[in-house]
């Protein structure tokens, strides 16, 4: 499946994708034309297939540091890749755009996404006690340092 830049005519599927993701965060149509509106500093990547938009990351460039806001893949095609696929093309990205490190936080009990931050070598820098509500729980720092 190809990997593409998103381009906002993608917010529809973005949308529907994430709420069908209950790890992913949920924005809303006028945060996702505001995150749109603040390109090149955001970078959207969807993976897709013939019936459509299939995954996706978003990130920021924050100076020389980076920040992964929202990254989900649809239920049916999870344990195929996608993920890694899109987090190594966003990586790549940023550090073709100067990036020094990337950072990100994520839900305690998303073992799923911190098994692939920990396979591409994010170190879990910090925690933040009861950040996420619905239900209550702590958020798991992780940062990657380019050499």
């Amino acid at each position: 499946m190809p990997i593409r830049r998103a381009t906002p005519e993608d917010i529809p599927a973005l949308i529907s994708l994430e709420r069908r993701a209950a790890s992913a965060a949920h924005w809303t149509t006028e945060q996702y034309e505001a995150a749109f509106a603040r390109a090149p500093l955001r970078q959207f990547l969807v993976v897709e297939e013939q019936s459509g938009v299939q995954g996706f990351i978003v990130g920021r460039a924050i100076g020389e540091e980076w920040e992964i806001e929202n990254i989900a893949v649809a239920e049916p095609i999870r344990s195929r890749g996608l993920g890694t696929r899109l987090l190594g093309e966003f990586l790549d990205l940023a550090r073709g755009r100067g990036a020094r490190a990337v950072f990100l936080e994520v839900r305690e009990s998303n073992l799923a996404a911190r098994r692939l931050y920990e396979k591409w070598v994010f170190i879990e820098s910090g925690r933040r006690r009861r950040y996420y509500r619905d239900p209550e729980e702590d958020a798991i720092f992780y940062r990657l340092d380019f050499a």
